[in-house]
């Protein structure tokens, strides 16, 4: 990676996890504010989610092509404006519609900029230290999203709409914030940047997405993060909350330092594990994590089996949010990158929103079924889906690596291979 590649990624980084931590300080309080700071009841603050959601899946299909096609720096810069003041917005929201309106403005801002934010992390990495690049990103986030949540509960009085609205100016501040330190980014001369505009139709546009379908490992990876998505992060906030509550009868305080956990894993671990991953098979990696998963929600499941000892079953969902944890710190350096390795070099804009896409779907079915399921009290069904969502992760993957070449799913040791052939060739033609 040359200088410039390393002063651009530095400040992509740095602009990464001051908008994260801006939207730590709203994240946990979304529902709540809308439902009882505002008095707009329980109904339009899932009407307002859905919305946030919806947009994003509206505008993440035509993201792509603009990124490919104008480059991801003008595409952060928008979205981030767009973001902000869907931030403010709501922040001053008193009304259903004007919540809903924010929260669609909001939410298309914040998907336009994750696949744009990626792509700039790929033009700025090279494929040695693409993993690394991306470990980072995600600590990053883990980290701001924490502080600022840390930071917002100290802020927030319910008591008093003004100090949500507070908190909503301070995100809005982040975004402009990230967009002022990505304008001032100078990207290497790369060919993805010289050559976007001659790039053939073919390989942009519509003919962009019939090439990302024709490509056999790129959809058998979205089927997989899909998966991954629904059986993790699609439970977060839904089914496993119900179920810890519920089932295993712990106190919602305990709940938030089951997510505390869960954040502490990641943080410390994601460094611990970088090397360790980076030396493995991509998709030996993601299999390992479905088996992870797999005991975390049969922890889960035990939780609720264990009557009458109530520490050990606190424990064991507080395991679960933990082992989680531990997972997501592993798929970070591996999915991410690999999603980059498989896009044509004029074709990443658009591989990282269709997984994007991907990641919004699985986040937004997956709060539905697991409320779904609970909601009825089929918490045993429930638990033997995800273990089953589990297990598939780990056979998809495998059935996924005998795709891949070497170079996408083993990066670092196809190099290592590569380069005693190449000094072995020099030293025979110098002889």
């Amino acid at each position: 990676m040359t200088t410039a590649m390393g002063a651009a990624l530095r400040r992509i980084q740095l602009g990464n996890a001051l908008s994260a931590f801006g939207n730590g300080f709203t994240v946990p309080f979304l529902f709540v504010y809308v439902a009882r700071v505002r008095d707009l009841g329980a109904v339009t603050a899932g009407v307002v989610l859905w919305a946030f959601a919806a947009a994003a899946l509206v505008v993440l299909p035509f993201t792509g092509r603009v990124i490919d096609r104008r480059g991801p720096l003008p595409v952060v810069l928008v979205g981030s404006v767009v973001a902000a003041f869907g931030s403010l917005g709501f922040g001053l929201a008193t009304t259903a519609p004007m919540a809903v309106l924010s929260a669609a403005v909001l939410g298309v801002g914040m998907a336009v900029i994750q696949p744009a934010l990626a792509t700039l992390i790929v033009w700025c990495s090279s494929t040695a230290t693409r993993s690394r690049a991306f470990a980072l990103q995600f600590f990053l986030n883990n980290l701001g999203l924490g502080i600022g949540g840390l930071f917002g509960g100290l802020l927030v009085d319910t008591a008093h709409p003004g100090s949500f609205t507070r908190l909503f100016a301070i995100e809005a501040a982040m975004f402009l914030v990230l967009a002022a330190i990505v304008a001032t980014v100078r990207l290497p001369r790369t060919v993805a940047i010289e050559d976007i505009e001659d790039a053939p139709e073919g390989e942009r546009g519509a003919g962009g997405w019939r090439a990302l379908l024709a490509d056999r490992s790129m959809v058998r990876l979205c089927v997989l993060g899909a998966v991954m998505f629904f059986a993790c992060y699609g439970q977060f906030e839904s089914g496993l909350s119900a179920y810890a509550t519920d089932v295993t009868r712990i106190q919602p305080a305990t709940l938030g330092v089951a997510l505390a956990a869960n954040t502490a894993v990641i943080v410390i671990a994601q460094f611990l594990v970088l090397k360790p991953v980076e030396r493995r098979r991509r998709t030996r990696v993601i299999a390992a994590v479905g088996l992870i998963w797999t005991v975390a929600w049969l922890a889960a499941g035990a939780s609720g089996l264990i009557h009458g000892h109530q520490m050990w079953a606190t424990g064991a969902i507080i395991s679960t949010y933990a082992l989680f944890g531990l997972g997501e710190a592993m798929l970070a350096p591996t999915v991410a990158p690999l999603v980059a390795d498989l896009a044509p070099t004029r074709m990443v804009g658009l591989y990282n929103s269709a997984f994007a896409l991907v990641k919004q779907l699985a986040l937004a079915i997956g709060p539905l079924v697991g409320g779904v399921l609970a909601g009825l009290g089929l918490y045993a069904p429930y638990i033997v889906m995800l273990v089953g969502c589990s297990l598939a992760i780990t056979v998809l993957s495998l059935r996924l690596g005998r795709r891949l070449t070497p170079a996408q799913d083993s990066p670092l040791r196809a190099a290592a291979v590569t380069a005693p052939s190449a000094e072995t060739g020099r030293v025979m033609a110098a002889a």
